[in-house]
Parts: C-alpha cells; sequence; structure tokens
C-alpha cells in the first residue's frame, strides 16, 4: 500500500487556506482512480493528524508511524482503517481515548496535551480547557431536530438498522456520516446540532411577535423560531445573498413563505440605517460571525491552522454589530447574542462591552456545553432593552 503513504505526503502540503473537505474533495478529483475505500482511508488519515499530531511527542518517529499512532487516538477500529492502526492488542484500539494515552505513555509516547492550542485563550465558564482540547480528536455526532411524525421517524430508523438515541424530546444523534436524507422525508425534520436546537429554549417567542434574524445565514435559527411560534414575523439579514437565496429556498421547503430579507453587513451602522431606517423589533437574535472554535471538531484544520489575531478582530465586529442593533430592539424586548465559541474574549467580554453604553442588560448568559453529548459548544446571552 505504499501508493497511500505517497498520497499522503502529498495531501499533507495542505496549508490551511481552504476548508479541508474542499481541499480533499479537489484533490481526490485529480486522481479518479482511488476508490472510495481509498478516499475513506485517506480522508480518516488526514483528519487525525491534523486532530492531534501537535501533541504527539515523538521525535524520532517517520510519518508513517506519526500517522499510524494519529488513527489510534482519533478513530475507533472500523475496516478502512483497520490494516493501518499500530499492532496494537485489540482491546485497547476501541479503549476510551484516557486509556489509549495511558497505553501509549507506558510505551514511551509522551502527549503534550496544552501544544494543541498553545494560544491559551481563556475559555468561557463551564468549559474545561483539556475536555475541550481532547474533544478534538472525535468528530462529533449527527444531531436532527424532529418537526413532526416523531414515532414514523423513530420507525424508520428502526427499520434500516440506523443507530440512534434521543438527547431530549425532538433531538436525535446519529452517527456522524449517516444518510438521513434517504431515509427520512426533508419536511419532517431538520439537521441542526444539539446545542444549536438548545438556544430555542431561549426564545419563548409570543404569538405574532416581530423578530429580526440580523446574522441569519441559511436561517436554522429563524426555522426553529418558526417551529416554536409559526405566527411570529420575522426579518432576515446576512452579507451574502446567495445565502439568502439557500434560506428562501429551505422556509419554502418547510412550508412557511420566505421572510423579508436584506442583504447587509449590521457591523457597518450606515448600511443598517439605509436598510431597516427606524424599523425596531420584539425581539433580535444575532447569531454573530465567530471563531467558530466550538465547532472544531468537526473542522480541525481550525485548530491546527488558527491565528490569535484573528479573535482580536472579530470581536472588535461582534461589539460593533450589539452596539449598531441595540436600538433596533424595542424598550423591554431582548437580544439572543450567539457564538458557536469557547472564547470568552468573543463571549463574556463582548456583553461586557457592549452594555458599557447601551440601554442593554444582562438577563442571562451560559456556555452550552456540548462536549457530554459530542456536539458542538455555543455561548448565548439574553440582553434585555431597558429604556
Amino acid at each position: 500500500m505504499r501508493y497511500i503513504w505517497q498520497h499522503i505526503e502529498a495531501l499533507l502540503q495542505y496549508d490551511g487556506r481552504l476548508p479541508l473537505t474542499h481541499y480533499l474533495k479537489n484533490y481526490f478529483r485529480q486522481y479518479p482512480k482511488l476508490g472510495s475505500r481509498d478516499r475513506k482511508l485517506l480522508s480518516a488519515m488526514v483528519y487525525s493528524y491534523y486532530r492531534c499530531r501537535k501533541a504527539l511527542v515523538m521525535p524520532d518517529a517517520n510519518l508513517e508511524e506519526v500517522i499510524r499512532v494519529a488513527l489510534f487516538l482519533c478513530n475507533n477500529p472500523e475496516k478502512h482503517t483497520a490494516a493501518f492502526l499500530p499492532s496494537f492488542p485489540e482491546a485497547i484500539l476501541s479503549a476510551p481515548v484516557e486509556e489509549k494515552m495511558q497505553f501509549l505513555k507506558e510505551r514511551g509516547i509522551e502527549l503534550n496535551i496544552p501544544a494543541i492550542f498553545p494560544q491559551q485563550l481563556p475559555l468561557s465558564e463551564g468549559i474545561k480547557n483539556e475536555a475541550w482540547l481532547l474533544s478534538m480528536w472525535h468528530q462529533p455526532q449527527l444531531f436532527i431536530r424532529i418537526r413532526k411524525e416523531k414515532s414514523a421517524v423513530v420507525k424508520k430508523l428502526t427499520a434500516e438498522n440506523i443507530a440512534f438515541s434521543f438527547v431530549n424530546d425532538h433531538c436525535v444523534a446519529l452517527h456522524n456520516g449517516t444518510s438521513v436524507d434517504k431515509i427520512l422525508p426533508a419536511d419532517w425534520y431538520v439537521v441542526q446540532d444539539a446545542s444549536s436546537q438548545q438556544t430555542g429554549s431561549f426564545f419563548q417567542p409570543k404569538k405574532k411577535e416581530n423578530w429580526y434574524d440580523c446574522c441569519s445565514g441559511a436561517g436554522g435559527k429563524s426555522l426553529l423560531l418558526k417551529d416554536l411560534e409559526p405566527s411570529v414575523t420575522i426579518t432576515v439579514s446576512d452579507v451574502r445573498d446567495s445565502i439568502l437565496h439557500n434560506l428562501r429556498l429551505r422556509f419554502n421547503q418547510y412550508g412557511y413563505s420566505a421572510p423579508k430579507s436584506y442583504t447587509l453587513d449590521v457591523s457597518d451602522a450606515s448600511q443598517l440605517k439605509l436598510q431597516l431606517g427606524s424599523q425596531q423589533f420584539d425581539n433580535i437574535i444575532a447569531d454573530v460571525p465567530c471563531s467558530g472554535s466550538g465547532t472544531w471538531a468537526r473542522t480541525p484544520e481550525q485548530l491546527y491552522f488558527f491565528d490569535p489575531e484573528f479573535v482580536t478582530e472579530i470581536s472588535k465586529r461582534q461589539t460593533t454589530i450589539l452596539h449598531n442593533i441595540a436600538d433596533k430592539v424595542k424598550p423591554g424586548g431582548k437580544i439572543f447574542y450567539i457564538t458557536c465559541s469557547v472564547f470568552k474574549a468573543e463571549n463574556e467580554n463582548v456583553v461586557a462591552a457592549a452594555i458599557k453604553d447601551t440601554s442593554l442588560e444582562i438577563e442571562s448568559m451560559q456556555i452550552i456545553n456540548g462536549l457530554t453529548n459530542q456536539a458542538d459548544s455555543m455561548f448565548i446571552a439574553v440582553l434585555k432593552r431597558i429604556v
């Protein structure tokens, strides 16, 4: 299987500028002779490398040895990786990661966990640093939110021998990579991370309220809001017209009229005033651009190539967004400030800066720790306008 190692050496020339999933697709397109099994194996090797390479203290090891140990730490034994795992006892191959670490230590392979993220940015309350770093070694689960036909969803998944578990009444966890689109009708469910779904428990919409989703993306939070209370009116905006097009398609798919939408950057006060004028809303969802550090277990290349200057810049933008939208919510209304970051600089610190010179006060704020569910981690602050 020498050609596999040749491809790995080529693949690890990756520089982090393109999302790893796109980089791999582009690479495999150049080598159509690579079969499905080869692509899965190479992907597992590359992802495992970027998940834990910085922690592996193996100064005398060659690349093959490093990759084998990375696969051992990051993957439970699967058919496409089994032949490339180290020749360790079978029982340890599927053991918890802590046992694997101890097993390696007894064989002279040290692990320097803090080296995974040497920048050491302070984390929000509720996230332990080592637990967060070790979570990078495993791909999170796939989660769906059941919109309707719950019993039929269970029946179909069971009939297809799909392993699943309920996180709560409407949130289902499945193995990442499960092709739910081939099993369930599209309008029965939404693919949405468990922590993202949990943000909806803070919304508590009332009938016929007027809401604004100011950084809507493809509309996951807006759809969640609409499912919670179909009578609400939603206005959405995003800097990307293409993503708003996707949002409109999704609303139509789930039987809702497309919301009023604006292509604008809410960090630009002049754009906001030009587009929305003096409009005010009962409540605002501000799921702002962020580092995405709470989702890095899905995209470990972002951790590997992380530049801490990005957090400095993005936190300034987040603070500006909160300032700009503070008077777009009616007195007594709330802004739901949300990030998928675990860094205080983007969470508590932004909230503290924003409330200093606005009419907002903190009603509550917390990290939504997804580590125990193999989900993403998110932060939410509920900010109430008092004037």
